[in-house]
């Protein structure tokens, strides 16, 4: 009995001291933020920057065909905005380690008394903050610009934990790419060529039907339109949901299996790189 409650007081231990050192690094991060606001600024800026140009310049060509599917496109463009600005904003995951092993701060942490996932898990949790206090920003952009919700509060909260459910699977998948990297501008450079596939050629701005066939295959698969298509649904209610060719609950499942998988097969991954570089 006392072995076992010895056993028992080490792994709770162990789990404390391990969530202590991420919440450390977590604010670690976060104070970065705040002492170099420009990095928030100038993250938002681009977003609402798509939102004023798909919404003003590119919505009465493409409104025609969302207004097809009984959405309008400021509607049907929200969502999508919300999903590819916090997958711009999670390659600053992969960028901030680059930049901090570049420096040689990862060494210094290494050299402290603190678990190797808590580096990776502060930076991760920082960014999905991070990613929140965007969204929010972005939600008022699009209420100001003509969004409405199609659902119940509820429900419109659902699809935003979908997309920072997504950003911090994401986050981790940069997380990867900048332990790899060299440093931080080459972490940067990996990065985009992979995202901006993912998401222009997507259901964030434009309806799957009319994308050529041989492309509607991917657009209508790949991760980020099934958190699109989920977040959308949530926000704008069943018309977009059988626009996407299933039902609210459906896509809400495929788009959280999504994220598990990649949690599951990213973080082990992660961890284990930067075991190997530090």
């Amino acid at each position: 009995m006392a072995t076992t409650t010895v056993s028992s007081d080490q792994h709770r231990s162990k789990f404390y001291w391990m969530a202590t050192d991420a919440l450390t690094i977590t604010k670690r991060n976060l104070i970065n933020y705040v002492r170099i606001p420009q990095s928030l600024v100038f993250s938002t800026i681009q977003p609402v920057m798509f939102v004023l140009l798909f919404r003003y310049v590119f919505g009465g060509a493409i409104g025609s065909e969302t207004s097809k599917l009984g959405l309008s496109y400021v509607d049907y463009l929200m969502p999508g905005i919300f999903i590819q600005t916090i997958a711009f904003g999670s390659v600053q995951t992969g960028v901030g380690l680059a930049e901090d092993l570049q420096k040689g701060i990862i060494e210094r942490f290494h050299a402290l008394p603190m678990t190797r996932s808590a580096v990776l898990a502060g930076r991760t949790i920082a960014d999905l903050i991070r990613n929140l206090v965007v969204i929010v920003i972005m939600i008022i952009v699009g209420f100001l610009v003509g969004f409405r919700i199609g659902t119940n509060i509820g429900e419109f909260l659902a699809g935003v934990g979908i997309a920072l459910l997504f950003a911090y699977a994401l986050s981790w998948f940069f997380a990867l790419i900048g332990l790899a990297a060299p440093n931080s501008e080459t972490a940067q450079v990996m990065a985009f060529p992979l995202l901006f596939p993912l998401t222009f050629a997507s259901s964030a701005f434009v309806p799957v039907q009319t994308m050529p066939s041989w492309l509607r295959g991917f657009a209508n698969h790949q991760p980020l339109s099934v958190a699109v298509n989920a977040a959308r649904s949530l926000m704008d209610g069943p018309v977009a949901a059988h626009a996407a060719g299933s039902t609210t609950g459906d896509l809400a499942i495929t788009a959280i299996i999504w994220c598990v998988v990649l949690l599951i097969i990213m973080i082990p991954l992660s961890v284990n790189i930067y075991r190997r570089r530090v």
